[in-house]
């Protein structure tokens, strides 16, 4: 096996994590401000627009977190102790009665004066009603202490936080019913070039189906964005600049099919007018053309046409941009290493996503890695990362990032 190359080193090609450091620059600086507070019912996916505060103790007093028998210790000798009192989830204990003990349930509060639960496997009732234990036992046992998952004032979520069911459920136990969360971004998607027709039309000649608007506002809407379907634009510079216009009250133009400098790339000629454009020659394959640029000052970001290669470069990053404008810190995907189990004998010069899944523990990858076979990421369910100047033998290590990871 040829040594790694080093990561970012490509000569005249940009790196991956230069391109994304420089679109999560521009995030920053034109990050979504707006907000809006919703119920509960309704954040998921969303993302918190305010640091989520605790406004009690939770739990708000000690319980039992078993059923059982609450005592104090100090009373207990090894003789059976005298039931004082049944405590259920949801009641007011009395205090406990010193010399008994109180039979107790799961979640129920622990009576004052009690400092320690067994729980019944280790519990014996005599004939006459009194309790044997049978174990020994530490004051604390079983017993869950007030505060021991958040106390006033604690933060439980900081703002940035995207929400989903766990985090609902946690901010159902803290009481809140609403949330403060940020505005959806709103992303017009639109598809260049006159090939492109839309699915349920006859085909004409030289003329292909438009995959990737599907794909694209399948995704976003995943994301939480408002999509906006801006169709398809015609190899026209005119309509090309109308529809433009028309798209000015949107956070993100997101287009497919590429941005050149030839003279029929009509879209850069508009932007190249009438605003400004950057074309990145990436160091991934597939994706190495990537546009970022601005129409009358809305970004547009404009992605390769092939269909593995924009849902490379969307996943890795148009989808960490989007989630960054709109406050969100932690945004690039879960990666870990796992072996191979395929040979990569020939090295390249740009880092490679593989689409691959895993097997007995090892990743292999399908049998055509063409950019413009969409079936490989359905038969998938990571992208395998071959780093530049490497090849690989079976067994080699490489990283491994779930589509699960970047689908939402």
């Amino acid at each position: 096996m040829k040594p790694a190359g080093k990561p970012g080193k490509t000569g005249s090609l940009m790196a991956v994590e230069v391109a994304l450091a420089r679109l999560l620059e521009m995030a920053d600086a034109s990050k979504i401000r707006e907000h809006e507070r919703l119920p509960l019912a309704q954040v998921q996916g969303r993302v918190l627009a305010a640091d989520l505060v605790s406004t009690l103790d939770l739990p708000p007093w000690p319980n039992s977190a078993m059923d059982g028998y609450a005592l104090r210790l100090a009373d207990w000798t090894g003789e059976p102790l005298v039931v004082s009192q049944k405590i259920f989830a949801g009641q007011a204990p009395e205090p406990l009665k010193p010399g008994t003990c109180a039979r107790i349930f799961t979640g129920a509060p622990v009576p004052a004066g009690a400092d320690c639960v067994e729980m019944q496997e280790n519990a014996e009732v005599q004939a006459d009603e009194r309790v044997r234990f049978t174990e020994t036992m530490t004051p604390g046992q079983n017993i869950r202490p007030q505060g021991q998952e958040a106390t006033v004032g604690e933060l439980i979520l900081p703002a940035g936080t995207r929400l989903g069911a766990i985090e609902q459920g946690l901010a159902a136990s803290l009481g809140c019913a609403e949330l403060d969360v940020v505005r959806k971004a709103r992303v017009a998607v639109l598809s260049t070039g006159d090939e492109l027709i839309e699915p349920g039309q006859a085909l004409g000649p030289g003329q292909i189906y438009n995959s990737n608007r599907v794909l694209l506002c399948s995704w976003l809407q995943r994301l939480g964005c408002e999509v906006i379907d801006a169709g398809i634009l015609p190899d026209d510079l005119a309509t090309t600049r109308a529809r433009l216009g028309e798209l000015k009250d949107v956070d993100l133009i997101l287009s497919t099919g590429g941005v050149s400098v030839g003279e029929a790339d009509f879209l850069g000629i508009a932007l190249r007018e009438e605003g400004e454009l950057t074309l990145w020659k990436l160091a991934i394959k597939p994706g190495k053309p990537l546009t970022f640029g601005h129409f009358r000052g809305v970004p547009v970001i404009g992605l390769p046409g092939n269909p593995a290669s924009t849902l490379v470069t969307f996943a890795l990053l148009a989808r960490p941009y989007l989630l960054r404008r709109q406050g969100v810190k932690e945004v690039e995907p879960l990666k870990f290493q796992v072996p191979a189990g395929f040979v990569w004998p020939k090295a390249g010069n740009r880092r490679e996503y593989l689409r691959g899944r895993l097997e007995n523990g090892r990743a292999i990858i399908y049998r055509n890695q063409s950019s413009g076979v969409l079936r490989s990421a359905a038969w998938a369910d990571g992208l395998v990362e071959v780093l530049e100047d490497r090849t690989l033998i079976e067994g080699d290590w490489v990283s491994f990032i779930p589509l699960s990871e970047v689908l939402s």
